[in-house]
């Protein structure tokens, strides 16, 4: 059988083998879930199933089990680059308060991360761990070691990005070494490792590299574009960037299916994508300059799905969701607290109850050269730069932000909704 259908059908097991009223041992609620995180690099609705964005899609039967078993939320603001929606993610706080805001900023080592917090909150109940890209340290200090933040494990690759998925520096225990095995390869095996020698309930940070650029052929087992020749530019980058997105699937299967049916029972999975997709493969209604980097929905809207023992709805959720309410939320799962807390709302009552949990998304970008941000009501959006710069869209009749409505006159509803924006964006940045 092939290994993708091996890979789907355990996973799609794994998912919906419990149902709300099953009592079988496997299912039987417990107190204190794993809690499995995997952020895809560089990827946006255009670029996987679920998505009427984009027309041509990867085959990716370990990602769409986990969307088609739990929530996937069609409003999950992040931000336009890698950086700061890892930090927005691992402290619950917005870019301006950390002062990570664009690729390449550095964390500051006196945040609570969520692995410290955890660990605090639950009398060290849980084993944490962050395998794959970091990229919220200082570039070129190959010493440095994550676990001074407060996780009990890190490996994996400390940049934020390689110029070879098979030649790339790995980091653990704050030593840094040559790397020849495919680097999503490398992370799953890492995880694998990590998991089967915990002997408590375990939350786990991984970060692909994957579909970050460069563009290359991935190993022809992972993936079903074909046998693709070397890329160098001037060649169509769209089946190398589907081909790295099916390599990672490859690898989520092979990751969830080492996992024994009792353990993988009791873990609630969160898949999100950091930042929108890449420029050059960025697919319609998105643009070249709408996607990664930008403040426009193809650039920040990215996908965001959950599955496992505590989620009891399945479908679509509208809210508007951020990438700090990640924070709040994996809390909540665990145990931890939830809530709000810093910038974060946890969105754990979501997960078994339609419900409105925000009035407001916020985002922004700050790249040296461009200062600006956004914000966003259930229909109406509005990005500042700071030169007071503004672009307003109306979302639910212009959701690609083709037509800046300042560009003409306001009508009264739509002036009363911008003043509105304009005193959240006060009160959030003051």
């Amino acid at each position: 059988m092939n290994k993708y259908i091996i890979a789907s059908f355990v996973l799609v097991v794994f998912i919906s083998s419990c149902k709300k009223d099953d009592d079988s041992p496997a299912c039987v609620s417990v107190t204190s879930p794993n809690v499995l995180l995997i952020i895809a690099d560089d990827l946006g609705k255009d670029a996987i199933a679920g998505f009427t964005e984009g027309s041509t899609k990867p085959y990716t039967p370990n990602i769409d089990a986990i969307r088609n078993s739990g929530l996937s939320f069609t409003n999950f603001w992040v931000y336009p680059t890698c950086s700061p929606t890892r930090a927005s993610l691992i402290t619950g706080k917005y870019g301006y308060r950390t002062g990570v805001k664009w690729a390449g900023d550095v964390l500051q080592n006196d945040e609570n991360i969520l692995h410290n917090h955890i660990k605090t909150q639950t009398n060290n109940k849980y084993s944490t761990a962050v395998v794959g890209k970091w990229h919220l340290s200082e570039e070129g200090n190959s010493s440095f070691n994550p676990e001074t933040f407060g996780m009990d494990y890190y490996a994996g690759l400390l940049s934020g990005g390689v110029q070879n998925y098979n030649q790339w520096s790995f980091s653990e225990d704050g030593t840094s070494t040559p790397e020849t095995s495919y680097i999503t390869e490398k992370f799953t095996d890492l995880s694998i490792d990590w998991i089967n020698a915990q002997d408590k309930p375990w939350f786990l940070w991984l970060a692909y590299t994957a579909p970050h650029v460069p563009f290359h052929a991935p190993p022809v087992e992972m993936h079903s574009q074909g046998d693709l020749p070397d890329f160098v530019d001037g060649m169509d980058e769209m089946p190398y960037y589907m081909a790295a997105i099916e390599a990672m699937d490859y690898q989520i299967g092979r990751l969830l299916s080492s996992i024994p049916e009792d353990e993988r029972a009791n873990t609630t999975i969160l898949f999100l994508g950091d930042n929108g997709t890449p420029n050059q493969v960025a697919q319609s209604p998105y643009s070249f300059t709408k996607a990664k980097g930008s403040l426009y929905q193809g650039g920040i809207n990215t996908p965001l799905f959950v599955a496992g023992p505590s989620v009891s709805r399945m479908g679509t959720d509208d809210n508007l969701v951020c990438g700090t309410d990640v924070f709040t939320t994996i809390s909540d799962i665990v145990g931890a607290g939830g809530g709000e807390m810093n910038d974060s709302k946890s969105f754990v009552s979501l997960l078994s109850t339609s419900a409105v949990l925000r009035e407001f998304q916020y985002s922004e970008k700050k790249n040296g050269s461009d200062d600006l941000w956004t914000i966003r009501n259930s229909r109406f959006k509005l990005i500042v730069n700071i030169d007071s710069e503004e672009e307003m869209y109306d979302l639910q009749l212009d959701p690609y932000e083709n037509s800046n409505l300042l560009d003409g006159t306001l009508t009264n509803p739509q002036m009363l909704a911008k003043a509105a924006l304009e005193a959240e964006l006060l009160e959030i940045r003051n």
